[in-house]
């Protein structure tokens, strides 16, 4: 059987059809592997791809690749697969649920109660406000379109303006400025490494929310947590962070921030659809089929 290594955990379903069809290896792959499964935020770089000659494919369990170095896999011949467009809606559903929960104090309120509390303070009105989006691909549009009946205005970033009815500012800094929810859905990578630094998190502003269902990466996150200590901004929901599985201790003693442990893709369904994604990129490969949803690059 082929050898397959398992870079990150998945699911005891995905890990069944795998060893149905490979052999798995956990670990440390050994220099015969083939085939590589990993999630979103895998590292692999060329150091690591020269102890592996005969690898193949790498079928990332997610959309993120900014871990990879797609020049050497490039330079090898590996191939790239990804799994869009089944997450997209659970991810923009999440977005959402963090602004609301921001701004009407859903944790806090919730442990509050739990904690036989009644009286707490006052949230704040969700509806009215100016939401602006970074980053306006799929997950970004889905995002918009869940705001738009209860947004005052919609902005957006992107790389370029888009034929929508949405405002389009020209970088974050000034969409900072504009919006009173910043929310990121913009890819990893050196170009948005800390785009979100002290300068954008002022232009935010002091009843500014920011919302993060990207990567930890776009955040400078010492400076998220000295905003929201000093009250440079209101509040944030994070689903990721920049060390994970790692949440500074700072962000979780803060009540006006909700956190998720990267829960954007968590549904049952969508896991569900990822892994048949999975399954489908390995099975065309190597029955040299072309790839369901091969990465150009």
């Amino acid at each position: 059987m082929v050898d397959l290594y398992l870079a990150t955990a998945v699911s005891d379903a995905l890990r069944a059809d795998l060893a149905a069809r490979f052999t798995l290896h956990e670990g440390e792959p050994p220099a015969t592997t083939r085939a590589i499964v990993g999630g979103g935020q895998m590292r692999l770089d060329a150091a690591m791809l020269d102890r592996l000659p005969a690898l193949e494919i790498v079928a990332i369990n997610g959309v993120g690749y900014d871990g990879l170095d797609l020049d050497a896999l490039r330079v090898r011949g590996v191939r790239v697969t990804t799994t869009p467009g089944v997450l997209t809606e659970d991810v923009a559903d999440l977005a959402i649920a963090l602004l609301l929960a921001v701004f009407r104090r859903i944790a806090a309120n919730d442990a509050a109660a739990r904690g036989g509390g009644w009286k707490v303070p006052l949230g704040r009105r969700a509806s009215g406000r100016r939401i602006g989006i970074f980053g306006l691909g799929k997950i970004g549009t889905a995002i918009a379109e869940r705001a738009a009946p209860f947004a005052g205005e919609l902005l957006y970033t992107a790389r370029g303006e888009k034929p929508v009815a949405w405002r389009y500012l020209p970088d974050i800094a000034a969409l900072a400025e504009a919006s009173d929810v910043l929310i990121l859905a913009a890819p990893g990578g050196a170009a948005t490494d800390k785009i979100v630094d002290a300068t954008v998190l002022g232009r935010l502003g002091p009843e500014g929310v920011l919302i993060n269902v990207a990567r930890g990466s776009l955040v400078d996150e010492a400076a998220a947590i000295a905003a929201l200590q000093n009250g440079t901004i209101a509040g944030a929901g994070l689903d990721v962070f920049a060390e994970e599985p790692h949440v500074p201790e700072a962000l979780r003693a803060l009540e006006q921030v909700v956190l998720a442990p990267h829960q954007g893709s968590a549904t049952v369904e969508t896991r569900a659809a990822m892994a048949a994604l999975v399954l489908a990129n390995l099975d065309a490969h190597f029955a040299g089929q072309p790839l369901p949803t091969a990465l150009r690059f």
